[in-house]
């Protein structure tokens, strides 16, 4: 089997041939169904090349000039950078067929503030950070990145997977790579809150702390204050801990959603109206509309349908919002309801090329 990376590496490249094949045959110009109204990015990290031998979540990060290259190609083809929560308002009118760019950014990392702010004030773009508010608050780890150190660090990994305990070579980076993607099939299978511990109790017997790697990566309270002091910025609701909603209980999910939102609320004493749910959930359509409800009940019905049914592609009756949403393309490009055809006219296809990178749920 190949390695979570270049399985993400070759599906992105299948992803790109067919939205260029798109573009080039103007299909979306002859069949308005294939259509929409814009693009929602939903990024994580934004920071140079690290240039690391084994660096299994490389597809969460962008550089800063692959972010000013999608903001100047965004405008070359006609879209108009909004405020994700504006959205449903802007397309309910009808009246006007504007196209619009989204640009979000999961988790709260550090570099969103240090270099995609930046960016993004340099041409003026509105942007929408959804923190974690576990990871904010130091109460959690992010196990993918605890996952990444852990197996770069070590060259045997010991380790419960289910069956007992076992211990796995990991001196080369194919072993890497295997050992990491084993680390990653046990959380999405096995009790997630427990793997998890597991996984961290690990790292601390190789002399890596878990929620050191939370406070080096991921902006805290005061910074996260800092950040929207910027009106560009708005801040948007993504759990407290960051788990898999699609296998959460009622219970759990209604925590994971309204805390999030009033934590939220006390960092910067605006009630959150977009919520960002983690890319686990894309593909699984009752878990969606699961989730798509208890935003509903906790957001009073202003929910976004981008983020919402970019992640889990639930139905909506609301044809504006079926037209932004229609070219969806779960777990892959950071681009979500693209606009094939007309926001990626042929002249600025290769613009887009190194912004349309895989995302691993």
């Amino acid at each position: 089997m190949l390695p979570t990376v270049l399985r993400e590496s070759v599906k992105g490249t299948i992803v790109r041939a067919m939205l260029d094949a798109v573009a080039w045959s103007g299909l979306a110009r002859r069949l308005p169904a294939f259509r929409g109204r814009g693009i929602i990015s939903a990024l994580h990290h934004v920071r140079p090349e690290r240039n690391l031998p084994f660096e299994p979540n490389m597809a969460l990060s962008v550089t800063p000039r692959i972010l000013a290259d999608a903001v100047l190609a965004s405008r070359d083809c006609g879209l108009t950078p909004v405020h994700l929560e504006d959205l449903p308002q802007l397309l309910a009118d009808n009246a006007h067929e504007r196209r619009f760019v989204c640009f979000t950014l999961d988790d709260g990392y550090k570099d969103n503030a240090t270099y995609a702010a930046k960016v993004f004030s340099a041409h003026c773009v509105p942007f929408t950070v959804f923190p974690t508010t576990g990871f904010v608050e130091r109460r959690y780890s992010m196990w993918w990145e605890t996952a990444e150190e852990l197996v770069r660090s070590v060259n045997h990994l010991t380790f419960d997977f289910g069956l007992g305990v076992e211990t796995i070579a990991t001196t080369s980076l194919g072993q890497k790579y295997a050992a990491f993607d084993s680390l990653v099939r046990y959380v999405r299978t096995a009790n997630e809150d427990e793997a998890v511990k597991a996984i961290d109790r690990t790292a601390r017997a190789a002399g890596i702390d878990p929620i050191a790697i939370v406070d080096r990566e991921i902006m805290d309270l005061a910074q996260l204050r800092h950040l929207v002091e910027n009106p560009l910025a708005r801040l948007g609701a993504h759990t407290v801990t960051h788990t898999n909603l699609a296998r959460a209980s009622a219970e759990r999910l209604a925590r994971e959603i309204g805390e999030s939102l009033d934590r939220i609320e006390s960092y910067s004493g605006r009630r959150p109206t977009t919520f960002a749910y983690p890319l686990w959930l894309a593909g699984s359509r009752r878990s969606a509309r699961s989730v798509r409800g208890g935003c509903e009940r906790y957001l009073g019905g202003r929910h976004n349908p981008g983020r919402h049914a970019a992640r889990g592609r639930p139905r909506t009756a609301d044809p504006a919002q079926s037209r932004f949403l229609d070219a969806q393309l779960p777990q892959a490009p950071p681009y979500r309801g693209v606009d094939l055809g007309n926001s990626i006219p042929a002249e600025a296809g290769r613009r887009y090329a190194p912004f349309i990178a895989t995302r691993p749920s």
